[in-house]
């Protein structure tokens, strides 16, 4: 199978493009610059698609771009059609159809968009990247308190996401969406936030006297309270916790 990948740069790319490599895969990465098993094309403008997906028979789609996802998606399909290609994998992100954000509302066009395409398809829906999480906490390193939301989260390790696209690519499309993907571990917002700390190397004490729990008010923050952004059950991959302890 001739496979391409989008995104294969970023955050989730990176591990999914080797992880891919290590299952015998040869995939080839969009870019928009040259580079070593790239192949050029725009996916905002459609320029070169064509090209770069000539022989493809797999796509797996990655790429995104909280303004314009919904017109490279486009752009990607109707390339994809075009081309025969057999299956597009997507990822998307557990809540889309449920907490009114507007990145989420975008990942959610995406779905319809693939789903409306004829092209053979499957969609995974994986709840937030551990290293997400760990953003709201770095934004705060300078602050005496770090503050969180009345919130939990259920983070998830980008090579436990890699390793779930890998089996998808190597199965037939299911013409839909498979089971939401998340992490090992529900956890409050505030009890990261510590584990955070405490792998900076504050000691556990220290670390709950920092953190300040706020009650946001507003749907938006409600929907994350109900955990609608969480696939309710355990997922695989490493707790946050134990990839804190090695994160940069």
């Amino acid at each position: 199978m001739t496979l391409l990948v989008t995104g294969g740069t970023g955050t989730l790319g990176r591990p999914t493009v080797s992880a891919l490599r290590a299952a015998g895969h040869a995939p080839r990465i969009l870019s928009r610059r040259a580079g070593e098993a790239h192949v050029v094309a725009d996916l905002q403008s459609g320029a070169g698609l064509a090209a770069a997906l000539d022989g493809v028979g797999t796509v797996l789609h990655l790429a995104t771009n909280r303004r314009s996802d919904a017109r490279a998606t486009q752009n990607l399909v109707n390339a994809a059609r075009s081309a025969g290609v057999q299956h597009l994998v997507y990822l998307s992100i557990v809540g889309v159809d449920a907490v009114p954000l507007g990145y989420y509302r975008s990942k959610l066009a995406c779905e319809q968009l693939i789903a409306a395409s004829g092209v053979p398809h499957t969609i995974l829906r994986a709840t937030q990247f551990h290293d997400f999480v760990a953003g709201a906490f770095r934004a705060q390193r300078r602050l005496p308190r770090v503050i969180t939301l009345d919130v939990p989260f259920q983070p998830i390790d980008t090579g436990a996401v890699a390793a779930r696209l890998v089996e998808l690519v190597a199965g037939a499309p299911v013409g839909g969406r498979v089971d939401d993907l998340g992490g090992p571990e529900v956890l409050p917002m505030r009890a990261l936030a510590q584990q955070w700390l405490e792998a900076r190397g504050a000691d556990p004490e220290s670390a709950r006297r920092r953190v300040v729990e706020w009650r946001a008010p507003g749907k938006l923050v409600g929907t994350y309270r109900a955990g609608l952004h969480t696939t309710g059950q355990p997922g695989p991959g490493i707790r946050f916790a134990d990839w804190a302890a090695t994160a940069r």
